[in-house]
């Protein structure tokens, strides 16, 4: 059985990149709550936080933390939202961490999140460059 997120990280899919490296890779939610939200997995396929072997931990969440101030960087968001599901709600059995853009009054409310699109590939792409660039600088 193929894993959607594995697949990604290995070039094999189409993905808006923003970040990777030996331990990880960001992309943007193809249905994201606001425009720049990022989804960072571990390159290697663990499904849940309690498979990550303990080694990891630390280099993985040095990720999350660099990816989060480059989100909210990059798109100019007074803050963020940080997430992980673990099997519960989680769409794809590959570990990965929800960052996303926030601002006052967005909308979002509690643990409903109303997806969306990127207008079009564009978009996307321009979105992935303002994170990608956050990262830069």
């Amino acid at each position: 059985m193929t894993c959607l997120f594995c697949d990604i990280a290995a070039g094999e899919l189409p993905a808006h990149r923003v970040y990777e490296d030996e331990v990880a890779v960001a992309f943007l939610d193809t249905r994201p709550l606001f425009p720049g939200h990022v989804l960072l997995i571990p390159r290697r396929h663990v499904e849940t936080l309690a498979d990550l072997p303990e080694p990891d931990v630390g280099p993985f969440f040095v990720r999350v933390r660099r990816l989060t101030a480059a989100v909210e960087k990059g798109t100019g968001a007074a803050g963020s939202f940080v997430a992980m599901n673990n099997r519960v709600s989680q769409s794809v059995p590959h570990l990965h961490v929800h960052i996303v853009p926030r601002n006052r009054k967005d909308g979002l409310r509690g643990f409903f999140w109303p997806r969306t699109t990127y207008r079009d590939e564009e978009h996307a792409a321009a979105t992935a460059r303002l994170i990608r660039s956050a990262l830069d600088g």
